[in-house]
C-alpha cells in the first residue's frame, strides 16, 4: 500500500525535477520562467484587485521612505494587470532584475559573472542609488 501511494509521488517528483532542471537552460528555461513571472504576476493582479494589502515595504510602512526595491510588487501588478507602462515607470531597475532573472538561462549571466567583484558591487550601487531616487521623486518625497 505504501508503495502504491509512492508511486504518484514518485512521478510528480520526476516531473518537477525534470521543469526545474530545465528552467536553468537554453530558451526552454527561458521559456519556462517567463510562464511562471506571467502567471505570478497575473495572481499578484488579482490579489490586489479583490483587496489592496496596502504599502508591503517596511521601511516606507515605518518611516514613509522608499527603499530602492520598493515598486517590485507594483511591476508585477501593473504587468498582470496589462499595464506595461506604469510597470516601468514603477521600478525600472526591480524590473531589469526581473528581466535578467528571466533571460538567465541563455548564458547571458556569464558576462556578469567574468566581472571583477568590484566591477559587480559598484555597478549593484549605483543601480540602487538610482533606484533609490528614482523612488523617492516618484513617491514625491523629493522633488525635482
Amino acid at each position: 500500500m505504501a508503495a502504491a501511494a509512492g508511486a504518484p509521488e514518485g512521478a510528480l517528483g520526476r516531473v518537477v525535477s525534470r521543469t526545474l532542471t530545465a528552467a536553468r537552460h537554453g530558451p526552454v528555461g527561458l521559456m519556462l520562467r517567463a510562464a511562471a513571472m506571467a502567471v505570478a504576476a497575473v495572481g499578484v493582479a488579482w490579489i490586489h484587485r479583490a483587496g489592496d494589502p496596502g504599502v508591503l515595504c517596511p521601511l516606507r510602512a515605518l518611516t514613509g521612505i522608499p527603499c530602492p526595491l520598493c515598486g517590485g510588487t507594483t511591476v508585477f501588478i501593473e504587468f498582470g494587470s496589462g499595464r506595461p507602462a506604469q510597470a516601468v515607470l514603477a521600478n525600472p531597475v526591480a524590473l531589469a532584475g526581473a528581466i535578467g532573472i528571466a533571460v538567465a538561462p541563455l548564458g547571458l549571466g556569464g558576462r556578469w559573472w567574468a566581472l571583477q567583484p568590484k566591477t559587480r558591487a559598484w555597478m549593484l550601487g549605483a543601480a540602487l542609488v538610482g533606484s533609490e531616487l528614482w523612488q523617492l521623486v516618484r513617491l514625491g518625497v523629493l522633488r525635482v
